[in-house]
C-alpha cells in the first residue's frame, strides 16, 4: 500500500507513480496561475536537497504574489516512502520503477498548466540512469536542471551520461563558479545556458552570542561546531584530533557535533560511524570537550546554534564537493569559518573572509582555530568580510535570481509580481531610545556613539504617524511621543533648529558648521503631518505640535535652500488640512513662486529642472509644486510640477526598472549621470511623490511606475538583491555597484517604512493584482472594440 498525503484524494492514475488532483492557486475564479513543478526529494525525507527545495520554494512564495503555482513531484525509491503533509505535493516518482517514470512524463506533458519544470540533480537520486535518460527526453515541457554537485575531468563514459542532461536541459543552474567552469571546460556547455545562483542562506537577526550561550546551557565556554547529516564523509575524526592542541591553549572549548546519522547510513552501516567517534572521544579524553546535538533540528533552532558558534568548523574529505549548504548556513550566521578547501570554501572564503587547511590535517586545523580564538580583531574582520560576501544568497535573492530565470525559459508565459513585506517596526523600536532615534547602525546593531539627527526623528515622526493611520496601533502613540518630544527638544525659544545630538543629549559642534534649513524644513514637514491626523490622534500631541509649527515658521522666510523650501511647502500643505489659515496659502505662494523662478532661470528644451544638477530628494521638488496647486488651485504650479517631475522620471527609470542619482556624484546639466551609488531615501521620496501625482492626474503610469520603484526594495535593482531585510524589519544603508551595505541604519529604514505604508493599497497582494489585471484587459478590450 502506498503512502499518501494525508490531506489527498485518491490517486488519478493507478502505477508506481502517485498523481493526486492539481492544488490550484488563483487570482480568480477565471485565471489560474501558471504552474512550475520541481522533480525533488521533499521533506520529511531528510536530505539536504529536500530541505534545499523546501527552502526554496518557501522563498518564491514569500517574495512573489500570484505570480506562479509551486507544486512538487517528489522523489522515492523502494527504500523511502513518506507521508507528505506538505499540499504542495502534487506527485510522486519512484525512481526504482521505470514505469513510474513514462507514467510522470506523460502526466506532465498532459497537463497545460505546467509553463516549467525543475529537476534538482544529485547523482544518488537517479540511480537507473536509463529510465531517467528516457525520461529528460520524453518531458516536452521547458526544463530546468540544477546540478548540485559538478564533477570535473569525467572519464569518456561518466562525460556521456552527464552530457545527455546538460543537452535535453534548456537551462542549468550551478552554485559556485568552480562548478560553471567545470561545465564550460570539461563539458561542453555554453555560457548562456548556464546561470550560477548560489546555494541559498537564511537571513538571521544576529542575536548576542552570550545570550544564546546562556540559552543552550553553553555559557562561558568558546564554541567550535560543526552541523549537517553524519556520515563518515564529514571527517569528524580530524577535528577530535586536533582538540588536544586547542585545549591545551584554550581549556574553555567545547566542540559541538550537530545532527542525527544520515538515514541512508544508518539503513547501511547502522550508527558505526557515530560509535566510532564516541569511542576517539574517551580515548582521547574529550568527554568535558565534545557534545553531540544528535537530532535533525528545527531551523530556528539550527540558527541559534549556529549564531552561538565562535567558529565553524568544515572537514569534509571529498575534494570534489561542489557546495556545502551547512557551510553557507553558518556563513551567514557570523561564525568564523575554518574549512577544508573544496571548491566552494576557496571561492567563498577568499580575501579574508575565512581560513582553509589540508584535509585531515589536523595539525592545520588546530593552528588556523587557535590562531582565530585569540586573535579577536582578524575573527572579528574574517565574520564581517563573511557577511558581506555571503549576504547575496539569501534565500530573498535566491528566489529572485530563480523566479527571473523560470519566467525567461517559458518564454514570457510567467508574469511576476512582488508580494507586500509584512509590516514590522521592530527594527525602528530598536533604533529608538526614550529620548529619540539613533542614527546610524553597525549591521542590524544601534550603534549610540552615532547620536541622534533631527532629520532622523522627523522622518520617523511621519513614518509612525502614517503606520498608524494605517493600523490604529495603540503602541504607535509611545514612539509617536518620542519623536514629538525629540523635536521640541532641538528647536530654540526663536524658532530655530538644532540637528545633531549626542548620546548624553547634548548638541554637537557640527550644528555650527552644517546649513541647517534642509533638517527644519524636514521637521516642518513632519510637524504639519501630525496635524493633518488630529481627528484620530491624542489631543495633546496634535496641540504641542501645532504650536511647534507655528514657531517654527517664524524663521523660515530667510530660507532659500530648494529643498528646506519644498519640505516647508509639504508641512503647510497637511497642515493646512485640519487648520484653515490664511496665512498658509501665503506662505505656500512665497515659496512655490521661489521654486518656480529657479525653474524659469535654469531649465531649457532639454533639462527641465529647477537646478543645474540634479542631486538628492529630487523628487520632493515638483511634488512641493503639486502640492502647492492643491492649495491655490494656480495652474502654474500644477505645469511646472509635472514637466519637471516627467523630466526627473526620465532620468531615473527604464522600462521595468528604477536607478535614483548617483550620491557618489551628482548628475550635472550637460554631463553623464554616474551609474552607481543609489540610496533608499531617493526611492522612498519617489514613491510619495508618484503617489500626489497620481492622487492629482489619475493617470495609471504614475501607479505603475510607484510598484516599480518600490520593488527596487524587494530585488528589482541592477544587483537583484533585497534592500529591505525582512528578518529584522531594516533596511540596508544603499546599493553600491557591486554589494549592499549592510548597516541598517534610521534614514534607510525610515524610508522604507514610509514607502511601504504608502504603496500599502495600490499592489503587492493578490486583491490588488487581480483588480488590476482586470482593469487592464477591460481597457484592451474597449480598445479593441
Amino acid at each position: 500500500m502506498k503512502n499518501l498525503p494525508h490531506n489527498s484524494a485518491t490517486p488519478i492514475l493507478k502505477s508506481d507513480s502517485l498523481v493526486f488532483p492539481s492544488r490550484v492557486n488563483t487570482l480568480g475564479d477565471d485565471e489560474q496561475l501558471p504552474e512550475i513543478l520541481f522533480i525533488t526529494s521533499y521533506p520529511p525525507r531528510e536530505c539536504g536537497i529536500a530541505t534545499y527545495s523546501q527552502d526554496l520554494m518557501k522563498a518564491l512564495n514569500n517574495q512573489y504574489v500570484s505570480s506562479f503555482s509551486l507544486t512538487v513531484c517528489a522523489l522515492e525509491n523502494e527504500h523511502e516512502r513518506h507521508l507528505y503533509a506538505d499540499e504542495e505535493v502534487k506527485y510522486t516518482l519512484n525512481t526504482s520503477d521505470p514505469a513510474s517514470f513514462r507514467t510522470i512524463a506523460e502526466t506532465i506533458n498532459n497537463d497545460d498548466n505546467i509553463k516549467v519544470v525543475v529537476i534538482q540533480h544529485e547523482f544518488g537520486l537517479f540511480q537507473d540512469n536509463e529510465s531517467f535518460n528516457a525520461f529528460l527526453l520524453e518531458i516536452e515541457k521547458p526544463l530546468v536542471v540544477v546540478f548540485h554537485t559538478v564533477l570535473p575531468r569525467p572519464d569518456v563514459e561518466f562525460q556521456k551520461k552527464v552530457q545527455h542532461i546538460l543537452d535535453r536541459a534548456d537551462s542549468i543552474i550551478v552554485m559556485t563558479k568552480n562548478s560553471e567552469a567545470i561545465l564550460k571546460e570539461d563539458y561542453t556547455v555554453a555560457s548562456e545556458k548556464i546561470s550560477v545562483i548560489p546555494h541559498g542562506t537564511h537571513l538571521v537577526p544576529h542575536t548576542d552570542k552570550n545570550a544564546l550561550k546562556a540559552k543552550y546551557g553553553v555559557k562561558g565556554r568558546k564554541v567550535l561546531s560543526t552541523f549537517g547529516l553524519l556520515s563518515s564523509g564529514k571527517s569528524i575524526e580530524t577535528t577530535l584530533d586536533a582538540l588536544p592542541n586547542i585545549i591545551n591553549k584554550s581549556p574553555d572549548v567545547l566542540f559541538l557535533i550537530i545532527g542525527k546519522t544520515h538515514p541512508g547510513v544508518v539503513l547501511h552501516e547502522g550508527e558505526s560511524y557515530r560509535d566510532s567517534l564516541q569511542q576517539k572521544i574517551k580515548e582521547l579524553k574529550l568527554e568535558n570537550h565534545v557534545q553531540f546535538v544528535n537530532k535533525y533540528l528545527p531551523l530556528n533552532e539550527l540558527l541559534d546554534y549556529l549564531q552561538l558558534t565562535d567558529i565553524y568548523l568544515f572537514t569534509s574529505k571529498d575534494p570534489n564537493q561542489a557546495v556545502s549548504g551547512t557551510f553557507s548556513y553558518a556563513m551567514s550566521c557570523g561564525c568564523a569559518i575554518v574549512s577544508t578547501p573544496i571548491p566552494h570554501a576557496k571561492e567563498m572564503l577568499a580575501d579574508g573572509s575565512g581560513l582553509t587547511f589540508d584535509f585531515g590535517n589536523s595539525k592545520q586545523l588546530a593552528e588556523a582555530v587557535n590562531l582565530l580564538i585569540y586573535d579577536i580583531g582578524l575573527r572579528k574582520n574574517m565574520i564581517l568580510n563573511g557577511l558581506h560576501k555571503i549576504m547575496h544568497t539569501a534565500w530573498e535573492n535566491s528566489a529572485v535570481a530563480h523566479a527571473v530565470l523560470f519566467q525567461k525559459v517559458s518564454g514570457g508565459k510567467i508574469e511576476l509580481h512582488y508580494r507586500n513585506p509584512k509590516l514590522n517596526l521592530d527594527h525602528i523600536k530598536k533604533m529608538t531610545t526614550e529620548f529619540g532615534m539613533f542614527q546610524f547602525s553597525k549591521l542590524n546593531r544601534p550603534d549610540p556613539n552615532s547620536g541622534y539627527t533631527l532629520d532622523d526623528n522627523a522622518r520617523a515622526l511621519i513614518a509612525l504617524c502614517q503606520d498608524y493611520k494605517l493600523t490604529r496601533d495603540i503602541e504607535d502613540l509611545k514612539y509617536i511621543n518620542i519623536y514629538l518630544n525629540f523635536i521640541s527638544y532641538c528647536i530654540d525659544d526663536d524658532g530655530k533648529f538644532k540637528n545633531y545630538v549626542d548620546v548624553d543629549k547634548n548638541f554637537t559642534p557640527q550644528n555650527n558648521s552644517v546649513n541647517l534649513e534642509d533638517s527644519s524644513g524636514r521637521a516642518i514637514w513632519a510637524l504639519g503631518y501630525l496635524v493633518s491626523l488630529a481627528p484620530m490622534l491624542p489631543s495633546n500631541f496634535t496641540k504641542k505640535a501645532e504650536a511647534l509649527f507655528r514657531k517654527a515658521m517664524l524663521q523660515t522666510e530667510k530660507m532659500h535652500s530648494t529643498r528646506a523650501m519644498a519640505f516647508i511647502i509639504k508641512g503647510l500643505y497637511y497642515f493646512n488640512r485640519q487648520v484653515k489659515d490664511l496665512d498658509n496659502q501665503i506662505y505656500i505662494k512665497i515659496f512655490a513662486d521661489r521654486l518656480v523662478q529657479m525653474y524659469k532661470h535654469e531649465s531649457s528644451i532639454n533639462w527641465k529642472w529647477f537646478e543645474s544638477y540634479l542631486t538628492y530628494a529630487n523628487s520632493v521638488l515638483p511634488e512641493a509644486l503639486l502640492c502647492a496647486y492643491a492649495v491655490t488651485n494656480k495652474e502654474e504650479y500644477k505645469e511646472i510640477a509635472r514637466e519637471s517631475f516627467d523630466f526627473l522620471l526620465d532620468n531615473t527609470f527604464s522600462d521595468n526598472s528604477i536607478k535614483v542619482i548617483s550620491n557618489k556624484s551628482w548628475h550635472i546639466k550637460g554631463q553623464d549621470k554616474h551609474s552607481y551609488g543609489e540610496q533608499p531615501i531617493d526611492v522612498a521620496y519617489t514613491i510619495l511623490a508618484l503617489r500626489k501625482f497620481h492622487d492629482i492626474f489619475k493617470d495609471e503610469e504614475y501607479l505603475n511606475k510607484m510598484e516599480i520603484a518600490f520593488n527596487w526594495f524587494l530585488g528589482n535593482n541592477h544587483l537583484k538583491q533585497i534592500i529591505y531585510n525582512p528578518c529584522t524589519g531594516g533596511c540596508f544603508d544603499g546599493l553600491e555597484e557591486n554589494n549592499v551595505n549592510l548597516n541598517q541604519g534610521a534614514e534607510s529604514t525610515l524610508s522604507y517604512l514610509m514607502a511601504r505604508l504608502t504603496i500599502a493599497r495600490y499592489f503587492g497582494n493578490a486583491n490588488t493584482i487581480y483588480f488590476r489585471k482586470k482593469l487592464k484587459a477591460t481597457k484592451l478590450l474597449l480598445l479593441k472594440s
